[in-house]
């Protein structure tokens, strides 16, 4: 197995899908029950909204948890500058990596943000370790819903052929519960993106998984 890098990627990487929720405010109680039971990062998705209303729940998330968690913003570096959020993730159809690089640049506290990028096969996963990321995700790991149209399940054999290519942080995402997110992590991945397994008593959800994963 190719040496994990020292970045200090938490085990479990929430996120935070707007989609998931009836209204923003279940959404902001939800980021603060998981900063509450020891989340350190958190991305923050929505798929649908518009860039004004995407904002607004970025800078509101920013002032009720900023102070306690690394906040990540999807798909947006525009939108990470302006909440200042702690770094940003892109997937295959989005920026690339180095334009985003070149955009995101650093907080307003002189850190440099960090980028992630979503990969689906191994091709996508060699070229993306070539860039500047810091980390890279390999998913969807299992069958999801979180997504419309998925790509393909790579399975556990996917992640361990992920940690052999790369000696950056590895996240695996799409369909990881409590009840499979050990063995993620045994098969060679750093962190575990979750969505839908945190959305029932987040608190508590988020607790169990930080035991599992110790």
């Amino acid at each position: 197995m190719i040496a994990e890098s020292k970045m200090p990627l938490p085990r479990l990487y929430a996120i935070l899908d707007a989609g998931c929720f009836a209204n923003a405010d279940a959404m902001f109680t939800a980021a603060e029950e998981l900063a509450s039971a020891g989340v350190t990062l958190l991305q923050y998705r929505n798929k649908s909204g518009n860039a004004r209303q995407m904002l607004e729940h970025a800078l509101e998330l920013k002032r009720r948890v900023g102070d306690r968690l690394r906040l990540i913003m999807n798909d947006r570096a525009d939108l990470c500058l302006a909440a200042d959020f702690d770094g940003l993730h892109v997937g295959q159809d989005d920026l690339s990596p180095e334009s985003a690089r070149r955009i995101i640049g650093a907080t307003s506290h002189g850190k440099a943000r960090w980028l992630g990028v979503s990969t689906h096969n191994p091709e996508q996963l060699v070229l993306a370790d070539k860039t500047s990321a810091e980390y890279l995700a390999i998913g969807p790991v299992f069958a999801t819903s979180s997504k419309l149209n998925p790509d393909p399940v790579v399975g556990l054999e996917g992640v361990r052929r992920g940690r052999e290519l790369t000696r950056k942080p590895l996240i695996a995402i799409g369909g990881i519960t409590r009840a499979n997110a050990r063995s993620v992590i045994d098969a060679g991945a750093d962190s575990v993106a979750v969505i839908s397994d945190l959305l029932l008593d987040p608190r508590k959800s988020a607790e169990e998984f930080l035991a599992i994963l110790r």
